[in-house]
């Protein structure tokens, strides 16, 4: 569990899955991770993460907004599967439902995602992508003091050729001295 000022990153619980489905449903998230999750799709996913969490001792966890207890989304850490760049690394991520966007929250969590990583991880960075028009997240991750790497910029590969998200952007941080 990691905890911020306004935020618990935790693992999901049962009683998660409704909220989650309510992030991942909303078209608005769904606009930038190229489409929505139905109820179905969101439960499974809910499952991938909490065994992926489970063996590998870290993933995306649930966050839960302290001040109602509400599960606004997901904040985490995931290794870079084999069809994208950088197999292997690990990549920084969020989803925030659209009522907790835009206060901060998203930046507040991934902080403290990014200093538990370097504390606990044996990595010498910290990767985080998004489509290329996704200027809110890449703001997020300048705050982070990532920074943008455009030789490493790709076209992602469970897109359409044709798909406005395609083009994707790579930003990094090193281990902090």
């Amino acid at each position: 569990m990691i905890e911020t000022e306004r935020l618990i990153l935790r693992p999901y619980r049962e009683a998660d899955r409704d909220d989650f489905a309510e992030v991942n449903g909303h078209p608005d998230v769904g606009a930038w991770l190229s489409g929505v999750l139905d109820r179905g799709q969101s439960d499974a996913l809910m499952d991938r993460l909490a065994g992926l969490m489970a063996t590998q001792g870290f993933g995306f966890w649930a966050a839960e907004r302290k001040a109602d207890h509400r599960v606004v989304g997901a904040i985490g850490l995931l290794v870079m599967t084999d069809d994208l760049p950088q197999t292997g690394d690990v990549q920084i991520a969020w989803r925030l439902h659209p009522e907790a966007q835009g206060e901060g929250l998203a930046t507040e969590g991934a902080a403290a995602v990014r200093d538990w990583a370097f504390a606990n991880l044996p990595i010498n960075e910290l990767l985080a992508i998004t489509a290329e028009t996704n200027v809110r997240s890449q703001a997020v991750m300048r705050k982070l003091g990532m920074a943008h790497d455009p030789a490493a910029d790709f076209d992602h590969p469970r897109l359409a050729e044709d798909h406005p998200l395609r083009r994707h952007v790579l930003f990094r941080m090193a281990r902090p001295a």
